[in-house]
């Protein structure tokens, strides 16, 4: 196999390689020889770094070559293709979800690091027979589990650039387009999204893109938290109260236990299917007066919109005026529905928006920028940058005032960021707004179609309203109501159907009863998908219907 060298060296023997560059390198055997050498080898090794052989050193390796990456760039580009032609073409070769066993790698791969570099076409050999087994294809277009990791060609470049430009952009000098390219966008999605204009960059107010939602609530978290001690003294940690749903993301706990706010004064207050799982206002406003009567200090209100169990919605407007009223901070985190907001007839979920002190949605979910990509706004930015400012010597440098430039650094935890606005720039010019939008129409369409599937056999039952992309259903109850039985009919039917390979969808628990979601997402898919995912659903359930079972 003819393989080209990582690095330089020129070939004067008897080997299958070639190279590129200056130096003496005279080896006999099949290898790939990364780096400058001089010397002589004999065998099937490889050369790379400072070495010795035999007896002499060996020049430094050169990790960033054009025309090594030219050509391997290519190779890579051209697997990563295969592999999305085939999830399509051979999708039995590519289980839905992975079937392997914890630990199976351990047995598969060496137990340490090799001294000599191996080639490419070895580690993507492996990559096809060891670690593909052991992936879950979240591509797939039978994928509905959760909610998607969506992937598309013009977020995939922008992954490519944005490594291959390798910046660093924790301050506007380290690289004044990083920072400057991330203003212009996130104005260009909060305009999509219609949201107030103190959220955008020409007031007080602006975006930052964080990797996650998770980081987004921690850091809105610990904004509110200075603000609040700021007025009334930092002793009064303790008092400290934080609101939401009880159907609100896990991060949201974790973040206020970071942020040091008492476990037992985050409220995650009970919703029921009388709200579909929204946060009823009553509840909110009775638990908030009820803190204060005792003397605790509410100062923070988590909105959800599209929530991870069933996408359920916080009414906004509501909440919004009572968070004013006792001047809490309220953030929105959209993570999965704010995406469906940039299309007109969605927009209305948002409505209240413009009382909250922060938002948050993740463009890599359903707005196909690739991970990690977590566009948040805030109000007011200097309640986020005094919250986080850091201000060692080695980064100061002098502005003429303070609003003269962003420095990135001071909106997040981290210190080192990624140029992450690349890809959504890319994702926003190469597609547009439109195609975006009708894109996102098509999955709400496609789930839509599910739930007419669902609604139509006397067996299931749809649990929740459906909103956007996420069909909530399950086996119906026998006539006796057993709702324990219930139960573990749907968890067995759950592994069953994942168990196939053929589709993958996932659960939750709403109301204390097991629920099947089935949430339309991936890239890939399209109705045939659907309706496939259906008749094996059906075909797996008709052990539980044929005596008429649960």
């Amino acid at each position: 196999m003819h393989d080209r060298e990582f690095g330089n060296g020129t070939s004067n023997g008897n080997d299958n390689g070639t190279g590129t560059g200056t130096g003496n390198c005279n080896c006999n055997g099949n290898g790939i020889r990364n780096g400058n050498g001089i010397g002589n080898g004999n065998g099937n090794g490889n050369v790379n770094g400072n070495e010795k052989v035999k007896g002499a050193d060996v020049i430094k390796m050169k990790p960033m070559d054009s025309e090594v990456l030219r050509e391997k760039g290519h190779i890579m580009v051209d697997f990563i293709a295969d592999y999305y032609r085939d999830l399509q073409d051979s999708p039995q070769d590519f289980p839905v979800l992975s079937q392997v066993q914890p630990g199976y790698l351990r047995d598969l791969l060496p137990n340490s690091a090799p001294d000599q570099p191996e080639s490419l076409n070895e580690l993507l050999d492996d990559v096809t027979k060891k670690i593909m087994p052991g992936i879950t294809h979240w591509q797939r277009p039978s994928y509905f589990a959760y909610y998607a990791s969506s992937t598309s060609v013009a977020g995939f470049l922008g992954e490519m650039l944005n490594a291959g430009l390798s910046v660093v952009g924790f301050t506007w000098q380290t690289s004044p387009a990083a920072t400057e390219l991330e203003i212009i966008v996130l104005d260009w999605l909060a305009k999509l999204l219609q949201l107030p204009d103190h959220f955008l960059s020409t007031g007080h107010g602006g975006g930052v893109i964080q990797g996650t939602g998770c980081e987004a609530v921690l850091v809105v978290v610990l904004a509110a938290r200075d603000r609040i001690l700021k007025q009334v003294g930092k002793t009064v940690l303790p008092q400290l109260v934080v609101y939401a749903s009880d159907q609100t993301h896990s991060s949201f706990r974790k973040a206020c236990l970071i942020g040091g706010i008492h476990e037992e004064n985050i409220r995650l207050l009970k919703t029921d299917s009388s709200t579909n799982y929204g946060l009823l206002p009553e509840s909110l406003e009775e638990a908030i007066s009820h803190d204060i009567a005792k003397g605790c200090i509410p100062f923070f209100i988590c909105a959800t919109v599209g929530t991870t169990s069933s996408a359920a919605v916080d009414p906004l407007v509501p909440l919004g005026k009572i968070a004013k009223k006792y001047g809490i901070w309220m953030h929105v985190d959209a993570a999965y529905a704010g995406n469906a907001c940039i299309c007109p007839e969605y927009r209305k979920f948002i409505d209240g928006v413009e009382n909250a002190d922060s938002f948050n949605m993740n463009a890599h979910k359903w707005l196909f920028a690739n991970q990690t990509c977590s566009p948040l706004w805030v109000k007011d930015r200097y309640a986020l940058i005094d919250a986080l400012k850091t201000n060692p010597e080695y980064l100061e440098y002098k502005v003429s005032e303070r609003d003269a430039v962003v420095n990135y650094k001071d909106w997040q935890i981290s210190l080192s960021r990624r140029f992450r606005s690349l890809k959504l720039w890319m994702v926003l010019r190469l597609y547009g707004s439109e195609n975006l939008r009708n894109f996102i129409r098509e999955h709400v369409n496609l789930a839509k179609q599910f739930e007419d599937y669902v609604t139509q056999d006397p067996h299931f039952e749809v649990v929740t309203t459906r909103y956007f992309s996420l069909v909530c259903f399950r086996l119906v109850p026998v006539d006796d109501g057993d709702e324990d039985k219930c139960n573990q009919r749907n968890r067995e039917l759950l592994a069953a159907i994942n168990s196939t390979g053929k589709i993958f969808i996932s659960h939750t628990a709403l109301s204390g009863q097991f629920i099947l979601r089935f949430a339309v997402g991936a890239p890939l898919t399209e109705e045939k998908h659907v309706t496939e995912a259906w008749q094996i659903i059906q075909k797996h359930a008709s052990k539980f219907t044929r005596n008429g079972n649960c």
